[in-house]
C-alpha cells in the first residue's frame, strides 16, 4: 500500500501518493545542520536522507571534541513513510517550520538534544542543474537559514551543554542528486570526474553571510549566489548581490581552503582564517561505506572516530571538508562561519589536475 501520513496533508505534487517521488531513481529529500561556538569548539553536524526510489533512509550525527570527530550512521528501509522523521538514534522534530527545529540523539556512545532557531527567513539558492552532456547528474533546490543552538551534547557519559552564542547553519535541500549505489555510466566521456563546490555560510553579529560557487574545469560558474540576510527580517530585506568573489588559496598538499581566503561581496571584504576542520565524509558525504541511499537492510548503525591529524587529505573520501573560519568584515567586524570545499579533478584557477592530485 502506498498511502501514507504524507498524503494526510497538502503536499501532492503529483497525482500519486506522496510516497512517490516522479520517476526519478536518485530523487532525493534532505536536512542538514552544523554548529559550533563563538571559539569554534564542538562543532557538531547532522545530516537526514530519504530516498523514496530507492526505499531508504539514512542519517548522522558527528561531533568534533580534542581534535576527534565522533560520528554515528544510521541506515533503515524506508517503507514509502516518508513523515517518519528518525532513522536507528537519531531524529529531528519540526517544532515551528522555517524557523525552530530540534535534534536528539541517542546511540552508540553519543547523545545530543540540540534546538536550532533562525535568526531570519531561509534563502532560496538557485536551482541547482548540472548536466554531462544528456544526461541530468543534479536538479535540485535547497533552501539555507543561519540561527542559533541551544541544548547538549555527551561523547561517551561526557556530556557539555552547548556554549553561549553557539551559532551555525542548517539547509533543506530536495531533487535529484546521484545517490545510492553508483551509475558506472556517468563519465561524460571523460576518465577522471569533475566537481567543484565552495560554500561560505557565516554569522556576523547582526547579519548573515551566504555564498557558494559551482564551476567547471575552467572557472566558469554553473551555479552561484551571494546574500546578505539582516536578522529578523523575511526575504524582502535580503540583499542579493551579483558582483561577489572568493580568492582562496590551498593549504600546502592538499586541496582543503588554506589561511588568506578572501571573499569580495560588493564593495566589501571578508576574511576567512580555518580555526578547524570537519571531515563530510562524516555525515555519508563521497564515504565508501555510508554514501548517501546505500541499501544496508533493515536497520544498521554504527559508530566511527576519525583522528583528524591522521587524515590522509588526498584519499578521495577526504577532500570533502568544511573548515570552521573566524571572519573578519569591513571595520574590523568578527564573526564566524564555514568555508566547505570540494574539488575532484581538474580544476584550472587552483592548478589541479588529477582526480585528487594537491596543486604544484
Amino acid at each position: 500500500m502506498a498511502i501514507s501520513r504524507g498524503d494526510d496533508y497538502p503536499l501532492h505534487q503529483t497525482p500519486e501518493p506522496v510516497a512517490f517521488a516522479g520517476t526519478d531513481r536518485n530523487f532525493y529529500d534532505r536536512y542538514f545542520f552544523n554548529g559550533y561556538g563563538p571559539d569554534g569548539e564542538d562543532f557538531f553536524a547532522v545530516a537526514f536522507g530519504v530516498y523514496p526510489h530507492l526505499d531508504v533512509a539514512d542519517a548522522h550525527f558527528c561531533v568534533v571534541r580534542d581534535g576527534t570527530q565522533h560520528c554515528v550512521h544510521a541506515s533503515r528501509k524506508l517503507g514509502m513513510e516518508r513523515m517518519d522523521l528518525s532513522c536507528g538514534p537519531i531524529r529531528i522534530e519540526v517544532v515551528e517550520a522555517l524557523h525552530k527545529l530540534r535534534v536528539v540523539v541517542e546511540g552508540e556512545g553519543l547523545a545530543a538534544d540540540l534546538t536550532f532557531t533562525g535568526r531570519a527567513f531561509p534563502i532560496e539558492e538557485p536551482r541547482f542543474t548540472w548536466r554531462l552532456g544528456p544526461r541530468t547528474v543534479m536538479d535540485y533546490t535547497r533552501m539555507t537559514q543561519n540561527g542559533h543552538y541551544q541544548g547538549w551534547i555527551e561523547i561517551d557519559g561526557q556530556r557539555r551543554d552547548v556554549v553561549a552564542g553557539t551559532s551555525g547553519t542548517r539547509d533543506r535541500s530536495w531533487g535529484v542528486r546521484p545517490v545510492g549505489a553508483a551509475d558506472p555510466q556517468l563519465s561524460g566521456g571523460s576518465a577522471v570526474p569533475q566537481f567543484f563546490w565552495q560554500w561560505t555560510p557565516v554569522n556576523l553579529p547582526d547579519r548573515s553571510l551566504f555564498f557558494h560557487l559551482n564551476a567547471h574545469a575552467d572557472g566558469t560558474a554553473w551555479n552561484t549566489r551571494a546574500v546578505i540576510a539582516p536578522d529578523g527580517n523575511g526575504p524582502e530585506a535580503f540583499t542579493d548581490v551579483h558582483d561577489a568573489a572568493m580568492v582562496a588559496p590551498l593549504e600546502a598538499g592538499t586541496r582543503w581552503p588554506g589561511g588568506g581566503a578572501v571573499l569580495t561581496i560588493g564593495d566589501e571584504q571578508f576574511a576567512f582564517e580555518p580555526i578547524g576542520r570537519f571531515q563530510m565524509r562524516g555525515l555519508g558525504y563521497t564515504s565508501p561505506r555510508w554514501n548517501h541511499g546505500l541499501d544496508h537492510g533493515t536497520l544498521e548503525v554504527e559508530r566511527e572516530d576519525i583522528e583528524l591529524n591522521s587524515v590522509d587529505p588526498l584519499r578521495p573520501d577526504n577532500l570533502h571538508v568544511q573548515m570552521v573560519c573566524r571572519v573578519t568584515g569591513p571595520d574590523g567586524q568578527q564573526g564566524i562561519g564555514v568555508f566547505e570545499q570540494l574539488a575532484i579533478g581538474e580544476y584550472t584557477p587552483l592548478n589541479l589536475s588529477g582526480l585528487s592530485d594537491p596543486a604544484p
